[in-house]
C-alpha cells in the first residue's frame, strides 16, 4: 500500500533502486522542542518508525522527519501561506541548516538504528514577485521550511554544503550507513529487487 505524505522521499528511494511501501504514521509533527531542532527531527523520526513497526515482522521500517533550523529556531511545515511568506522573506540572502532525522527498525530482530543529518542551505535574495508566484502553489505548506530542492523553490537556493538528498527529505548516504549498522549491505536490497518483482524485504517510509 502506498499512502505517502512525502512523495519526494518515496521517489528518492525508487530512483536509488529500492521498492518502498509507504505508510503515514499519524505522529503529531508539531511536538517540537524549540531549543533543539536536530533533536526534535530525530525524535519524531523515531516516533514515526515505532508507530507502525510490528514485533516479529520481516520489514525494514524507516521513519524520517525534516526541519529547517533558521535563526536558532525550528521551522517545520508552515501552517499558513502568511507564515510561509514570513519565513521565506527572512531567509533572503541568508543561510539555515536542514536537519533530517532517520530511524530504521529491523522488525525481524527488533534492532533500531538512528542518525540525524544536517545540510547547510544558502538562500538567494528573492523578489516579492517571485515569492508571490511561488506561494500560489499549495504544496508550499507540505514541506519543511516552505522550500524544496526538487520543486519550484529550487532556483531560490544558491547552494548547499553537505548532502543534497538530505535537503529533499532523506539522506541516501545516511540510509546506507544505517543499513550497514544493521549488517545489511545496500547492494543486497538491489539484488533482491533484480530477482523478484515483489522483494522479500521492503522499506517502509513514514513521513
Amino acid at each position: 500500500m502506498l499512502a505517502s505524505a512525502s512523495p519526494a522521499r518515496r521517489r528518492l528511494l525508487i530512483e536509488a533502486g529500492f521498492a518502498p511501501l509507504v505508510e503515514v504514521s499519524g505522529v503529531d509533527e508539531d511536538d517540537v522542542d524549540p531549543s533543539d531542532t536536530a533533536g526534535s527531527a530525530g525524535r519524531l523520526a523515531a516516533d514515526k518508525a515505532r508507530a507502525v513497526a510490528r514485533a516479529g515482522g520481516d520489514r525494514l521500517v524507516l521513519g524520517c522527519d525534516s526541519m529547517l533550523e533558521f535563526d536558532g529556531r525550528p521551522h517545520g511545515k508552515p501552517t499558513s501561506t502568511d507564515e510561509a511568506r514570513r519565513w521565506l522573506t527572512a531567509m533572503r540572502g541568508r543561510t539555515g541548516t536542514l536537519w533530517t532525522g532517520h530511524h530504521l527498525i529491523d522488525e525481524s530482530t527488533g534492532v533500531e538504528v538512528a542518525e540525524v543529518v544536517g545540510t547547510t542551505v544558502r538562500f538567494a535574495i528573492t523578489t516579492d514577485a517571485e515569492l508571490d508566484a511561488y506561494l500560489d502553489d499549495p504544496s508550499v505548506l507540505r514541506v519543511a521550511g516552505a522550500f524544496t530542492l526538487d520543486g519550484r523553490s529550487a532556483p531560490f537556493v544558491e547552494g548547499i554544503d553537505g548532502d543534497h538528498t538530505n535537503v529533499i527529505g532523506l539522506s541516501l548516504p545516511g540510509f546506507r550507513r544505517l543499513l550497514g549498522r544493521l549488517g545489511i549491505p545496500v547492494a543486497d536490497l538491489w539484488a533482491e529487487l533484480e530477482v523478484t518483482d515483489d522483494a522479500d524485504r521492503h522499506v517502509e517510509v513514514l513521513s
